[in-house]
């Protein structure tokens, strides 16, 4: 049987939070803001948070001794969802060389997001050299060699989804068909 979990009066939707991390991960910053965008009270992790600038949402107890409750109470911000052109400040989209952005996928395949073939393959370069380190010129040429123009569409995916957006092919016409070229994981 879970554990009953008092809420303060505080804790409630809409309430605007400071939350730090363990004092340990020294790589997070310590004070974040955010906004507390559900409560489950069945659990003792109940106060889910999100913080500014995120799409996934945190479980925390109502009285973790790194949340702090501030004045504020807003209507919870209502998270972009749909297809989208990416700027390049979202989620994921870390390294930029010339102007053009470079996203790897978890499963290590690279889109350099340019129809334009002579930029990609300057940026996969770059973003192989600089992230992966790799030295070995003629295998930085082998690798952007295999770089595929594709015509897809970036979603945004639900909060809590497995990842903040899907990169899926799409028809050229459709609204914010993007030409991205793709390097297939090795």
């Amino acid at each position: 049987m879970p554990a009953t979990v008092t809420l303060p009066a505080q804790a409630v939707v809409g309430r605007r939070i400071a939350f730090s991390y363990r004092d340990d991960l020294r790589h997070i910053p310590r004070d974040q803001v955010g906004t507390i965008t559900a409560i489950a009270d069945d659990q003792p992790r109940c106060l889910r948070i999100r913080l500014d600038g995120t799409r996934s949402g945190i479980y925390v107890r109502p009285d973790y001794e790194n949340l702090r409750y501030l004045d504020e109470v807003i209507p919870v911000p209502n998270l972009p969802m749909g297809r989208f052109t990416p700027t390049g400040s979202e989620t994921g989209f870390d390294h930029a060389f010339d102007g053009v952005t470079v996203v790897e996928f978890e499963a290590g395949d690279m889109a350099a997001l340019t129809p334009d073939r002579a930029k990609a393959e300057a940026a996969i370069a770059t973003y192989l050299r600089e992230i992966h380190g790799m030295e070995d010129e003629s295998e930085i040429r082998d690798e952007v060699a295999e770089l595929r123009l594709r015509t897809v569409a970036f979603e945004w995916q639900p909060e809590d989804a497995d990842a903040d957006w899907h990169m899926d092919d799409t028809e050229p016409n459709t609204d914010h068909a993007v030409q991205v070229h793709y390097l297939p994981a090795a």
